[in-house]
């Protein structure tokens, strides 16, 4: 065999192992080494003299010395803490009285509780395992339709991962080597009009078809005006104030995405306290997953780099590069080739794996087909959102399963999430259509003039 078909066989291999259940960062690794010893060796070499293991060693090292990457556990911390800061069920009750003469008030409520505990936290199952706990059965009681309620729960809890500060914005930024803070401004507007369409579509749900939304008895929503400010005061405002300055240091430039995040896990911290949920159980368990969440993404990225650059060595990145130039398709031919790749990955992996090990094969042909590398990203990331909520393998509707009434079914969950997935296309195609959605921001704040 050519270097390059063993190169291509590597990757195969790969494939074929992670769809056996192997952990996919130890495979990553352990393919690297073994394919990397033959990469290469050198007749008459010390066995532990391969340069495969000085390969790993700098890769290493590099994952380490990042400073991009340094943003991922402050920001998980962040949102481990806040996750934890028993703030969820006083937002959802105020966003609640606060709306009552919305159209499916229920509804927009859990939507705009979901995009701000999702920013805020950046962890999809914890915030659709929450809201599934909180507000479903809510609806559920009330007589929203079982499809919507679902549908919104699933959607909602995903927007975290395209609205700032979004920590697979952060990855992607450290795999393909572009400005997170550019990265950062460019989901800003496609992020809030994907949870506008969402808003949107619920409210003319029901005001096409009320029996989806009944309106709540009287009792529930009359509330006094003056608490009603207060409710939205001291649920509301301090996450929404922490999101907004995290954010707007970063956006403005007076901080970087670490030192944000850094001040941001300082505050959830003091905003824990504030709530009276501050403890020492709380800080281990969060630290506790923090450390695990962040040394997941690390070995990622080691067995990633290693695994690229073997795969490279052998001629595998070639091999792909020529298929792709073979098939002399325009911009728009390549777009949608890759994004239905994507789309098709996000069935078997976490969003993890296909930002580290599939987009780079992707990145260095970037240039040929004239594609900005950060508008790549936000269609990435609008297009990972998509897998959490498309069957047969939606992770957000396995989520919401597991602590909804034993009655709901989960091809109701399915059934209700397919329109909102619609919507995440519908977004997709008016960021390529109109590019000036993602690109428009931070050519506006980091052009000079």
């Amino acid at each position: 065999m050519t270097d390059p078909q063993v190169g291509m066989l590597m990757l195969g291999l790969f494939i074929f192992i992670i769809m056996l259940g192997f952990p996919i960062a130890f495979t990553l690794i352990a393919m690297g080494v073994g394919f990397g010893y033959y990469a290469y060796f050198t007749p008459g070499q010390d066995i532990v003299q391969n340069r495969v293991f000085t390969l790993m060693v700098q890769k290493t090292f590099e994952v380490m010395s990042s400073d991009v990457l340094t943003a991922v556990p402050l920001f998980l911390f962040m949102g481990y803490v806040v996750e934890r800061a028993n703030i969820l069920d006083r937002l959802f009750h105020s966003l609640q009285i606060s709306m009552k003469h919305v159209p499916g008030a229920l509804a927009v409520a859990t939507l705009l509780t979901c995009a701000m505990f999702a920013t805020a936290t950046g962890i999809v199952g914890a915030v659709v395992t929450l809201m599934g706990l909180l507000a479903f059965p809510v609806m559920l009681r009330a007589g929203y339709d079982v499809k919507l309620s679902a549908g919104v729960v699933c959607a909602g809890g995903c927007l975290g991962i395209l609205i700032p500060p979004s920590i697979l914005l952060i990855v992607y930024a450290a795999t393909a080597g572009v400005s997170a803070v550019k990265l950062y401004a460019a989901a800003f507007f496609p992020g809030f009009m994907l949870a506008g369409l969402y808003v949107f579509y619920v409210i003319a749900r029901a005001m096409i078809n009320p029996a989806l939304c009944p309106k709540l008895p009287a009792e529930e929503t009359d509330v006094p005006l003056g608490k009603v400010l207060w409710a939205l005061a001291t649920s509301f405002l301090p996450l929404a104030l922490l999101i907004v300055s995290v954010l707007g240091a970063i956006l403005l430039g007076l901080a970087t995405p670490s030192e944000a995040a850094g001040a941001g896990a300082l505050a959830s911290i003091i905003l824990a306290m504030a709530y009276g949920a501050f403890n020492f159980t709380m800080l281990r368990d969060s630290v506790y997953l923090t450390a695990r969440a962040t040394a997941m993404v690390c070995y990622l990225f080691i067995g990633s780099w290693t695994f690229s650059a073997v795969f490279a060595v052998l001629g595998g990145q070639k091999v792909v590069e020529n298929f792709f130039l073979g098939l002399d398709l325009s911009s728009t031919g390549f777009l949608l080739l890759t994004q239905a790749i994507i789309f098709l990955l996000g069935w078997p992996l976490e969003w993890t794996e296909i930002i580290i090990i599939f987009v780079p094969i992707f990145l260095p042909l970037l240039p040929h087909f004239n594609v900005d590398p950060i508008f790549f990203g936000i269609l990435v990331a609008l297009n990972t959102q998509t897998a959490f909520n498309t069957p047969p393998v939606a992770m957000a509707a396995f989520y919401l399963k597991g602590v909804a009434p034993p009655w709901v079914k989960l091809t109701d969950i399915f059934s209700g999430s397919l329109p909102f997935v619609a919507m995440v296309f519908m977004t997709m195609v008016l960021v390529y259509v109109f590019p000036g959605i993602a690109l428009w921001l931070p050519d506006y704040l980091y052009t000079p003039r």
